[in-house]
């Protein structure tokens, strides 16, 4: 079973940048997308970035040009380096791993980690 622990955020004011870190408990092999969701209070999840295990990635219209998603294999760990904060970021954020395996297709979840930008 595959654990993922989110860091990194905090407060913040408009402008300003934070780094997010989402380490995995093991390395996930094989075919794999890593990405980060983020959750206000009363809307819905919605995607922010993945980076696919070949290190493909895909930016929400919302962030283009503001996040950027990375990882290192070989900490098992992915980066959500966020700059120009706008309030409107204000959510909490979540890793999420999906891993493509013989017997099936197999998605994990962070606990989340709260980001709170200032006006």
């Amino acid at each position: 079973q595959v654990q993922l622990v989110e860091s990194g955020g905090g407060l913040v004011q408009a402008g300003g940048s934070l780094r997010l870190s989402c380490a995995a408990s093991t390395t996930i092999f094989g075919d794999n997308i890593m990405g980060w969701y983020r959750q206000a209070p009363g809307k819905q999840r919605e995607l922010v970035a993945t980076i696919a295990s070949g290190g493909s990635t895909d930016d929400a219209d919302s962030v283009k040009g503001r996040f950027t998603i990375s990882r290192d294999n070989a900490k098992n760990t992915v980066y959500l380096q966020m700059n120009s904060l706008k309030p409107a970021d204000t959510a909490v954020y979540y890793c999420n791993a999906v891993e493509r395996r013989l017997i099936g297709v197999f998605r994990y979840w962070g606990p989340g980690t709260q980001v709170t930008v200032s006006s």
